[in-house]
């Protein structure tokens, strides 16, 4: 039996700073493949390119990865203001339209820090620019300097809530993470549960309630060192169970038993 198919949504950068290219990183790859034990497809995110109808015909499952731009404002009803950073508004058109119709259909996806936003902001949440701005809040984002190792490190606690779904599938009510970004959850969006939080009240993992797929999403990296990590390696496997489950024709849920 052929692998399922996850696909993995791409970034839009430019090479030797003026050839244009849709990226993925390696270890988004390598999670999907090694851990999940799913197909691993880059998908230029670009609705001039592709179309959500397409995207959902072709794979089982979808990795909202983490990437440098932000979600523009506009699609919360805010106006952008420079701590909002850089944007991407090919991805922001294909991204959103992608996870409300995954969610209705019951498609899985798993959502990464940038995906982790997406997911809220589709289901019509708002989001703060810049965390470390807000009273009482810790500095969320990574070390300006370093090593890959030293960057990704464990870096805060995440406490999920008792008997919550994160707390099922990790076994644990609380885990170290990683983390790399600079932007938060503000409102829940419709049905978005929040069912994990760090030290300072970040919300870092939800989930759609009542949606009858995998909807998991979390603020941190778990792609990185996945393989080794027991908090991402739970969440790929569960990820990819969600996929397989997808490909036979089976709808899975997003609560783990």
């Amino acid at each position: 039996m052929t692998r399922p198919v996850v696909g993995i949504i791409g970034n839009s950068a430019l090479l030797y700073d003026e050839y244009p290219v849709h990226t993925g990183g390696v270890m988004n790859s390598s999670a999907v493949a090694d851990v999940a034990g799913c197909m691993p497809l880059i998908i230029p995110s670009d609705p001039s390119l592709v179309s959500v109808a397409e995207l959902l015909d072709l794979c089982d499952g979808f990795l909202l990865t983490g990437g440098r731009p932000n979600v523009h404002p506009q699609e919360y009803g805010e106006d952008p203001t420079p701590a909002h950073g850089e944007f991407d508004r090919e991805r922001d058109n294909v991204a959103l339209g992608l996870v409300r119709a995954c969610v209705e259909r019951g498609q899985p996806f798993l959502g990464v820090c940038r995906g982790f936003q997406e997911v809220n902001v589709a289901m019509g949440g708002t989001l703060y620019p810049e965390i470390r701005e807000l009273p009482g809040r810790m500095n969320h984002r990574m070390p300006p300097d370093g090593t890959l190792e030293e960057k990704f490190e464990l870096r805060h606690q995440v406490r999920f809530s008792e008997g919550g779904v994160f707390h099922r599938l990790m076994g644990a009510k609380e885990v170290m993470t990683n983390t790399l970004h600079g932007q938060g959850i503000k409102t829940a969006g419709k049905n978005i549960v929040i069912d994990g939080h760090a030290p300072d009240g970040t919300p870092e993992a939800i989930y759609v309630e009542g949606a009858t797929g995998f909807t998991l999403a979390v603020q941190w990296h778990p792609e990185y060192n996945a393989a080794q990590d027991p908090v991402s390696r739970a969440l790929f496997t569960a990820f990819g169970d969600a996929a397989r489950s997808w490909k036979c024709g089976a709808r899975s849920t997003s609560r783990v038993a």
